[in-house]
């Protein structure tokens, strides 16, 4: 049987492919009508990956979305 960090992680791919905005507030109200409280237990990579983040919006190293929009389509046509 898959773990519950397996399980998550699958889901989680799962629902970045669906765009259908209707079929994703529906599991939005699934998920926030849940009666299931446990906290979110993050490991120490996913901690220092948060960390990382932090660090990099402090010190200004982020670009907008339109320019990270720009830069994936260049990459895409192979410039």
């Amino acid at each position: 049987m898959a773990t519950v960090h397996t399980l998550r992680n699958k889901l989680i791919d799962k629902l970045l492919t669906i765009s259908n905005k209707e079929y994703l507030l529906a599991l939005n109200r699934l998920v926030e009508t849940s009666t299931i409280n446990d906290p979110v237990k993050l490991t120490d990579e996913q901690i220092l990956m948060l960390q990382l983040s932090d660090d990099d919006i402090k010190a200004g190293r982020t670009i907008s979305q339109e320019q990270l929009d720009k830069n994936d389509l260049e990459w895409l046509r192979g410039k």
